[in-house]
């Protein structure tokens, strides 16, 4: 560091136009590696450093995330309303459809986690997505021109459409599953990949990597601001078209800019293909049936900083599932067959497999949360359908009230971060606050009062129907509370679950650990849409219309609130004996401190 201080001083000397025996291309800082910086980065196997990373690279990244959903949402946050004023589908129908064709799309997450992971990096898997998602959107655009919205200007909620063709509805079909596709698959890759350009071992861009994610879910929210405002008024009032194509122009604007900030971002190459490597775990414990696991210090592991999972680093013993230790334990077989990774297995490899194991209690108790998250995407908006939207002459879309989550989120997330995370760690002492699974359990308890909200505004709403009238007295504006407790909900459930399954994660399976959040999205769209159909067939029965009827003023919609509310506080229970019971990884960081060592003493050297 002392030659960077004599540096400073001859750069000076020479700004003032004193004379120096150095010149300055001389101490100019290059990003040309010496053999001994290549020496370095050659045993740093997870990264290419092509680039600077850093803040830079990051915000490069916030921006594709903010412009990409903005342009995702432009497209589902009105699909319910698409699905019953253009395409003539029920309400029950096209709430199952909507949560169906949202939980394709986060399921496709895991998709786009596992080329990521094994085989293409999140760069290349990134782009491949993106450019997937495009193609979604200039199909949705032209479905909806020239097939659809016939005449011009109808689904207003006035105006009819013509009953469309079963090509028409083939093609808006594929067109809205390729932007679940591409949008589903880009999702975890690039939350890994801009974790990825702050270094671990280094405790300021730890803390950074730690931000990060918060201002991820920020620029998320940001987004679709956007969608669930000025997009929304127009697909309200029929212009279908100029919103799916303002969508096609923000995801084209995105992808080119990701392409553009190429030079500037650290790369991590693929660890290869997971699933053979935990399958081998289990082969090998299987095998070793019998075998009484040895102690913890003389479990098999290679020798050296290196692990035997190829960019990836060590992962000390840990004390749950020792079953599985036994795919350690080395016995004369394992000696004889040349240490086959199907019989015999390192420490690290095993805790890989341990991790997954430990994480999935708790990612299934994220489920029921996600089933309270995709209301706002289908019912709410139905509710507010059929609640008076009228500011004078100005008619407010339903799916604009999600505007209020949205401010919700960025206030909240604001307060979180500048307010309560120094309080609460200054009482706590840990730096970050709250940690992610205490988190986590507070968004499902505020969830849960979203539901409560939900049913009281439901009940209130029945109560001021006119009769012979669809749309009741009741302001829409009774759902601000539902929609700010959503919010709210999400700051500490999603950026919590982001945090904790990326952090959590093995080096091998990051993309894996951010696709487990928006796995849990998916699975809860799923589960709703068999929430609803049960509740269907149960409250059908004889005469009674149900609790969510076609005319919904005949219904009990506020029932199916309060039977979410009831599953979520069932669910936080469970969720408080996981969390208890989880034991976090424990990688060895000896070889990364060592590494920033050597980095900083061939720096000196410059």
């Amino acid at each position: 560091m002392d030659s960077f201080s004599s540096t400073n001083v001859v750069l000076k000397k020479q700004v003032k136009g004193e004379s120096s025996v150095i010149s300055r291309e001389d101490v100019a800082v290059k990003r040309i590696r010496t053999e001994e910086e290549q020496e370095i980065a050659n045993r740093k196997p997870s990264l290419i450093w092509k680039g600077t990373g850093g803040w830079t690279a990051a915000s490069i990244l916030l921006a594709n995330q903010c412009l990409a959903t903005l342009a995702f949402f432009g497209v589902g946050v009105n699909l319910v309303l698409f699905l019953t004023r253009v395409l003539g589908q029920s309400n029950a129908d096209a709430a199952n459809n909507v949560s169906k064709w949202t939980g394709t799309v986060y399921l496709c997450s895991l998709v786009g986690a596992f080329l990521s992971d094994s085989y293409w990096g999140r760069y290349l898997t990134c782009a491949i997505f993106q450019l997937i998602f495009v193609s979604g959107l200039v199909l949705v655009s032209v479905s909806s021109w020239f097939f659809l919205i016939i005449p011009d200007g109808c689904g207003d909620g006035k105006l009819s459409c013509v009953p469309a063709t079963s090509m028409g509805q083939a093609v808006f079909y594929l067109a809205i599953y390729l932007v679940a596709f591409g949008y589903g698959g880009h999702q975890p890759s690039i939350a890994t990949f801009g974790a990825d350009q702050f270094d671990e071992s280094k405790p300021k861009e730890r803390n950074s990597k730690a931000a990060f994610f918060c201002y991820f879910y920020f620029a998320l929210n940001f987004g679709s601001l956007f969608s669930n405002t000025l997009l929304v008024y127009f697909e309200d009032h029929g212009r279908w078209t100029l919103g799916f194509l303002l969508s096609l122009g923000s995801a084209v604007i995105a992808l080119v800019s990701f392409l553009f900030g190429a030079p500037g971002y650290k790369y991590v190459k693929p660890c290869g293909n997971p699933l053979p490597r935990v399958a081998q775990v289990f082969v090998a414990a299987a095998r070793k049936w019998d075998v009484i696991p040895v102690k913890a210090d003389e479990l098999y592991e290679l020798e050296g900083p290196e692990s035997a999972i190829k960019g990836s680093r060590k992962i000390f013993h840990s004390e749950e599932f020792e079953f599985l230790d036994k795919a350690a334990t080395m016995t004369e077989d394992d000696l004889s067959h040349q240490k086959n990774p199907w019989r015999l297995c390192t420490i690290t490899q095993v805790e890989e497999a341990k991790c997954v194991l430990k994480m999935l209690p708790v990612w299934l108790c994220t489920i029921i949360y996600s089933v309270v998250f995709t209301q706002m995407a289908s019912l709410f908006v139905e509710q507010g359908d059929v609640m008076n939207s009228n500011i004078g002459k100005f008619h407010l879309p339903a799916a604009s009230m999600s505007a209020f989550d949205i401010c919700s989120v960025l206030v909240c997330t604001g307060i979180y971060r500048q307010i309560l995370v120094p309080l609460v760690g200054r009482l706590s002492g840990n730096p970050k606050g709250l940690t992610e699974l205490q988190r986590m359990g507070i968004g499902l308890v505020i969830g849960m009062l979203a539901m409560l909200a939900a049913g009281a505004t439901e009940i209130e709403r029945l109560k001021n129907v006119i009769e012979g009238h669809k749309v009741s007295s009741l302001s829409i504006f009774w759902q601000i509370p539902q929609y700010v407790l959503v919010g709210a909900s999400e700051v500490f459930m999603y950026i919590g679950q982001l945090e904790f399954f990326n952090g959590q994660a093995p080096d091998g399976i990051k993309s894996f650990g951010s696709s487990l959040c928006m796995a849990s999205i998916s699975l809860g769209n799923y589960a709703s849409s068999m929430l609803v159909n049960m509740v269907m067939k149960i409250t059908t029965k004889g005469d009674k219309p149900g609790w969510i009827p076609d005319d919904l003023n005949t219904g009990h919609m506020d029932r199916f609130y309060f039977l979410i509310a009831v599953l979520t506080a069932f669910d936080f229970v469970i969720y408080l004996f996981c969390a208890k019971w989880y034991k976090p990884i424990n990688i060895d960081d000896s070889q990364g401190i060592e590494m920033e060592k050597q980095e900083d003493d061939v720096l000196a050297k410059v």
